[in-house]
């Protein structure tokens, strides 16, 4: 596990945040594997910071079912299976069907995408889906993880309820490990992963919520489709189209200092 470094002051509520960032990062990419165990010493030591911070990190990790507290042992990484799957992408269907619904009869019913700010919001999405599009095509999952979380908080932010919007992330980080931790079995990602992400900007760019939801019902389709021929040692599918690079965000935040 690699150490972070930098500089200048910060609360233990920060610093707090960004271990706890710091570890997420870890298990979105894969390095820290499921069921692996440390314990709250060897993160502080690791990171060079005091026990307490990295006990809340590890804590509020667990909140999030990243990792599993034991108290004897320490923490573990969580191992999901292929129902934990199901499930999630049940329940992120229904938080996203909730932003469609918003927009057709609820509170965002009012809204028009060509209102220069709604506009302008959605040049910034639909650049996000295009990087999430070349990573796919590419095979580059690390950076797909980080463009693909970042496309869906601000497409959330532009047409979702901000509760949703927070709900929907926790739900897509933890998809996206549940993913990760199979996706390792596959020699080459590339072309397989799903990529339709200005298909899906676009269709509420022109508030065709029928063609949206087809979208969304089609990503959820083809992930389960991927999840479950790569827990039975199949290679999964889901072709999509490239674009330009621009550079890549970390999932995450940055750097984590020492106090």
């Amino acid at each position: 596990m690699p150490g972070f470094i930098g500089s200048g002051a910060v609360t233990r509520s920060t610093l707090r945040q960004q271990i706890a960032d710091a570890l997420r990062d870890e298990v979105l990419a894969g390095r820290l594997q499921p069921g692996q165990e440390f314990t709250v010493k060897e993160i502080a030591e690791q990171y060079g910071v005091s026990a307490t911070p990295v006990r809340e990190a590890l804590v509020d990790l667990s909140a999030q079912e990243l990792l599993d507290a034991d108290q004897h042992r320490g923490f573990r990484v969580h191992a999901y299976s292929v129902d934990d799957f199901r499930g999630m992408v049940e329940a992120r269907a229904l938080v996203t069907d909730g932003m469609f619904h918003a927009l057709t009869g609820g509170h965002l019913s009012h809204l028009r995408p060509d209102e220069p700010r709604i506009a302008a919001a959605l040049a910034g999405v639909r650049r996000r889906g295009e990087e999430a599009q070349r990573a796919a095509l590419s095979g580059e999952v690390t950076v797909l993880i980080g463009y693909d979380l970042r496309f869906w908080r601000e497409l959330g932010s532009v047409f979702g309820n901000p509760y949703l919007t927070d709900f929907l992330h926790r739900l897509r980080v933890q998809t996206w490990v549940c993913v990760v931790q199979c996706l390792r079995r596959l020699p080459d990602p590339r072309g397989r992963l799903w990529a339709d992400h200005t298909g899906l900007v676009d269709a509420l760019s022109r508030r065709d919520i029928d063609a949206a939801r087809a979208i969304v019902e089609s990503y959820d389709a083809h992930a389960l489709s991927l999840m479950e021929g790569l827990t039975e040692g199949g290679m999964g599918k889901g072709p999509a189209p490239g674009s330009a690079r621009e550079e890549p965000p970390a999932p995450g935040a940055g750097t984590l200092p020492r106090p």
